[in-house]
């Protein structure tokens, strides 16, 4: 099991909006794939992912709003 954390777009980032899932549960993904997009007052930024594996569960629904930097977004099934 992974864990996908919320990523620091920035060195200052402490939050930010999770606008966009383009993936989702049950989906598999590989390293490099776009799953998320994440938007801070200065910008909106793809998420790659850095393992492969399954989807196996999306903790933050999208369009949710001031997720801290590193909270767990979702679950990855390894492979």
């Amino acid at each position: 099991m992974t864990d996908i954390l919320m990523p620091a777009l920035s060195p200052t980032m402490e939050e930010g909006t999770l606008a966009k899932w383009l993936v989702k549960e049950g989906d598999t993904i590989k390293a490099g794939d776009v799953i998320a997009e994440i938007e801070t007052d200065k910008a909106t930024m793809e998420v790659e992912a850095v393992d492969e594996g399954v989807v196996e569960a999306i903790l933050v629904e999208a369009g949710t709003e001031n997720v801290k930097v590193n909270a767990l977004i979702a679950k990855l099934a390894g492979e």
